[in-house]
């Protein structure tokens, strides 16, 4: 117990992620909120999950292990996942280096760190900020340190044809390298929606003035309702993160335990050589990706697929189709535990929905799709039994949100999306090059992976990237068949970004 006083103690001492924005105005309407109290997590553990650990749990953990990661020092959203009600990326441009080295270091409380979101709900502040920077804002800062990642120097428009993207899809703020960097604004829904976001912008832009200029603005929000959690196909997210060593205190069955250098940079397991101020940073990948949600559909219900049994109805085959195509039911179960019927009690549960890795007795793991494609989206991205279970190196922490609204009536009843919706995707690791870069181009992209298969499974179906976008194993009576797949998951922009510790932003960012 003394020694969680001291910890949090010390905690109290930083301030880290509890900062003002400015100089306040009593009479403000910002100032009113402000002074609101937090009786509620920011974050939310939404079904099928992993719940977050304490900070009494990790230091208990750390104790036991020998292992300390000074989570005070580590930005928030790096270790948490897809834990966000609501979020904005604002991403914008450096103009006048030396006044915004002076405004951020002014700013620095107020960059949250991971013990503050792990903090009793009443320390926790109305919303959490991050800030991270892409490698041409990092030089606009005159910081030329070579990082020791060759895709975060070069930046992702340089990269994306390399990850099968098509240029012409790309909006104009993501084409080239005009972005410096982004703060990432999250909080739950306890207000009405944007307010306490709205502040926080507002504090940004009072904060440092005519030193950046705005380059975009994405908000994005969890789906309302009993689709909280779930991406606008309508599937449960955020499922199967890997427990990260140091930091996770419980790992559930299934999970993937991952040394905590292959999320954060300079610390066991991660390799690379790079300056010393970048211990406990993180490079972040962030796409916008547009999903073509009632074209997805429409396709599903045109090629809906029967169960060996033959008792589907047209939609049921159509969700059964979807549920191969994504390996797991909308539910989050998972097909390879439940191949036929959706289970929603197992896709809630995270001792159990997680809990397979794609090999069973009396079934050929080389040949045998009945329960999960090759080609399926969980199988394509987290291989398992097919890489014999020893994979960790190219594991990443995704912590994304959906952005855009609810399909309507209009867009429904004609099959065609004619508003701007998809995912706001984030992944998190201590090298691109193994983590979302290896994922998407490797795994995704590569229609031979799974290696050494009977047949060739062909493209993921759903983030695959290239062309021919055909999927083989999609249909259960006859697997034999390739399926020509339209891209519905569209990339429309992005960047790759360093995420620094607060420490490093106050003793070399702005410093320097």
């Amino acid at each position: 117990m003394h020694l969680f006083n001291i910890f949090t103690a010390a905690f109290s001492l930083l301030n880290i992620g509890r900062g003002v924005l400015g100089v306040p105005n009593p009479n403000s309407e910002h100032n009113l909120v402000e002074r609101q109290a937090r009786t509620t997590p920011i974050l939310t553990v939404f079904p099928g999950q992993a719940a977050l650990p304490t900070l009494a749990d990790i230091i208990n953990l750390n104790a036991t292990n020998g292992t300390f990661l000074p989570i005070q020092n580590i930005q928030g959203d790096i270790l948490v996942g897809m834990k966000k009600q609501l979020e904005t990326f604002y991403f914008f441009h450096i103009n006048d280096p030396a006044s915004f080295k002076t405004a951020l270091n002014s700013y620095v409380p107020t960059i949250t760190s991971t013990a503050t979101l792990l903090s009793p709900a009443s320390s926790q502040p109305l919303a959490f900020v991050n800030i991270a920077f892409s490698s041409t804002g990092l030089q606009a800062l005159g910081i030329t340190d070579d990082l020791g990642d060759s895709q975060f120097s070069s930046g992702m428009y340089a990269d994306a044809t390399n990850l099968g993207d098509s240029l012409s899809t790309w909006e104009s703020p993501f084409a080239g390298t005009n972005i410096h960097g982004v703060f990432l604004i999250g909080t739950d829904q306890l207000a009405p929606q944007d307010s306490y976001v709205s502040f926080y912008v507002s504090g940004i832009v009072s904060t440092f003035g005519s030193s950046i200029t705005e380059v975009d603005r994405i908000d994005a929000s969890a789906r309302p309702g009993d689709e909280a959690g779930h991406e606008h196909f309508g599937f449960l997210d955020g499922i199967s993160n890997p427990a990260v060593a140091g930091f996770s205190t419980t790992v559930l069955p299934g999970q993937t335990v991952v040394p905590s250098g292959t999320i954060l940079t300079g610390r066991l397991g991660d390799v690379a050589l790079r300056p010393s101020w970048t211990l406990d940073g993180t490079f972040m990948a962030f796409r916008k990706l547009q999903q073509k949600v009632p074209e997805f559909d429409a396709w599903t219900l045109e090629n809906a697929i029967q169960n060996p049994e033959g008792t589907l109805t047209v939609q049921q085959g159509a969700d059964y189709l979807g549920a191969r195509m994504f390996g797991r039911w909308k539910s989050g179960a998972p097909t390879d535990i439940t191949p036929l019927v959706d289970d929603p009690t197992l896709g809630a549960d995270p001792q159990s929905n997680n809990n397979f890795d794609f090999a069973h007795a009396n079934s050929s793991l080389i040949s045998d799709q009945s329960r999960c494609p090759f080609s399926a989206h969980i199988r394509k991205t987290n291989p398992r039994a097919d890489l014999a279970d020893a994979n960790t190196i190219n594991h990443a922490i995704r912590a994304g949100t959906p952005y855009g609204p609810e399909v309507s009536s209009s867009e429904a009843s004609s099959n065609t999306s004619t508003q701007d919706r998809g995912m706001a995707f984030v992944e998190y690791q201590s090298t691109i090059g193994n983590g979302f870069r290896f994922q998407q181009i490797n795994w995704a992209n590569t229609a031979n992976f799974p290696p050494l298969k009977t047949v060739t499974p062909g493209i993921e179906p759903i983030v695959g990237q290239g062309s021919p976008r055909t999927a083989d194993g999609l249909n259960p009576v006859d697997p034999s068949v390739g399926y020509t797949v339209p891209q519905f998951v569209i990339p429309t922009g992005g960047e790759y970004f360093f995420v620094p510790s607060i420490s490093a932003i106050t003793d070399v960012i702005t410093a320097s």
